[in-house]
């Protein structure tokens, strides 16, 4: 649920306010329906739990002249402490949850360039922490007879290399100036 708790709070934060078909249009266009399992259903019900939870406030819109009332959700100054711990959790984390890792990069340039290349460091030292962990013993032992159970390790740690070199990337390019992060100055108009 912390993906789409996630997901939720940044689409209203960036939004401002929205209704829950403005949010699930938002995530639809993001594509989580294909790495989020995020359905239609999960995102009214996720607001719901938002709003029960203090998370998120509701308003009545009223009746327009077109089609039914709608409900608008703003981000309590609560969710907002949430959406920076959640995000925070998914950029620093040894990626364990795909869809996670995914909505936190979706949201990384709400952070300042610093503090998002210090969470990704921090990445880099949980991986590098749970690898040693899940290969050691057979890296320290390879005449034992694994049979097949050794592709699994194998498996698991060429993900987390794999894992590894990407964050680095990404922190060379966030580090060359990459992506207009939070404290970063608009670029200046032209004069023409």
């Amino acid at each position: 649920m912390s993906a789409t708790r996630l997901l939720i709070l940044g689409a209203i934060i960036e939004r401002g306010s929205a209704h829950g078909y403005q949010v699930r249009k938002d995530l639809e266009s993001w594509q989580v329906d294909l790495w989020g399992n995020i359905g239609q259903g999960s995102v009214y019900h996720a607001l719901r739990r938002l709003a029960d939870d203090g998370l998120i406030d509701r308003t009545d819109s009223g009746h327009g002249t077109v089609g039914p009332a709608r409900v608008e959700y703003t981000v309590t100054s609560a969710g907002r402490a949430e959406f920076v711990t959640l995000l925070e959790r998914a950029l620093s984390s040894d990626g364990r949850d795909i869809a996670e890792t995914m909505a936190g990069i979706g949201f990384i340039t709400t952070l300042t360039r610093d503090r998002a290349v210090e969470l990704l460091r921090l990445r880099i030292e949980t991986f590098r922490a749970r690898r040693a962990r899940v290969a050691r013993e057979y890296e320290n032992h390879p005449d034992e007879d694994w049979g097949h159970h050794v592709e699994a390790i194998q498996f698991w740690a060429h993900s987390a290399d794999s894992a590894i070199a990407w964050t680095e990337g990404l922190i060379a390019r966030l580090e060359s100036g990459a992506y207009v992060m939070a404290n970063d100055e608009a670029p200046s108009d032209p004069v023409t």
